[in-house]
């Protein structure tokens, strides 16, 4: 499934929301400038070995710090369709919970859901992963995003996504935020459980890390949020 937008109008233009998508496609491009993409993440992506090691790296790797790490990594990204996919979701969802939260407070929550996704993934690759999956360099923004689905979930439950899904034929549907979510997490949930038994099946997803994000999203948001977003329309806005 790939959403496409949702039918709730946010209060005043999300400020924050598109400044974060903006510094991810600033970090991106400077991704792809000389050595490349793989050679920046080894660099500057934030590797769990940090955290309680031993790290076994390639010669010549030196990893930054566990909290140098954590914050460069969730602005990195390891391919276009890597931070295309990130940044839809960020854009459709973030809106309306930078409105509850407020700007400024959205920016620290929004980082602090991002350290939070990072530690759960770090806490179960070094509990059941080996030495060398903890030296697997982290990235991405889908931890942090993880934790706006879950503010959303409980925010939002009634509004509406207008959702592509594949399924054998191509389907442009509406689909209440509760279900769409909902999926998403029992997907994220089940592909997590699938990596512990087979890491091969991840695919290089860090399947804790949104599993995380998203139980952040869903503890926090009653705690920082300071007034309800707008109710949904029978239209979707424009932006």
């Amino acid at each position: 499934m790939l959403p496409l937008r949702d039918n709730v109008p946010s209060r005043s233009f999300p400020y924050v929301n598109w400044a974060l998508i903006g510094a991810c496609v600033v970090v991106w491009i400077w991704e792809l400038t000389k050595p490349g993409v793989d050679v920046h993440v080894f660099r500057d992506g934030f590797y769990p070995c940090t955290v309680h090691g031993p790290c076994r790296l390639p010669p010549g790797i030196h990893p930054l710090h566990w909290w140098e790490g954590a914050f460069t990594g969730m602005f990195m990204h390891a391919s276009w369709q890597h931070i295309g996919g990130n940044m839809l979701f960020l854009w459709i969802f973030g809106d309306n919970v930078e409105d509850a939260i407020g700007h400024v407070g959205y920016l620290f929550w929004y980082l602090a859901a991002g350290i939070a996704a990072i530690g759960a993934q770090t806490a179960v690759t070094i509990e059941w992963g080996s030495a060398q999956d903890a030296s697997v360099p982290n990235i991405g923004a889908s931890g942090a995003i993880a934790g706006v689905l879950g503010a959303y979930f409980l925010l939002l439950p009634n509004a509406r996504v207008l959702t592509v899904i594949f399924f054998g034929l191509i389907l442009i549907r509406e689909i209440p935020a509760v279900w769409f979510l909902g999926i998403w997490i029992l997907f994220q949930a089940w592909s997590g459980g699938l990596s512990l038994v087979a890491p091969h099946a991840a695919g290089g997803t860090a399947f804790f890390a949104h599993i995380g994000g998203f139980a952040f999203g869903l503890a926090t948001i009653f705690l920082v949020a300071r007034r309800r977003p707008r109710a949904p329309t029978s239209r979707y806005p424009v932006y």
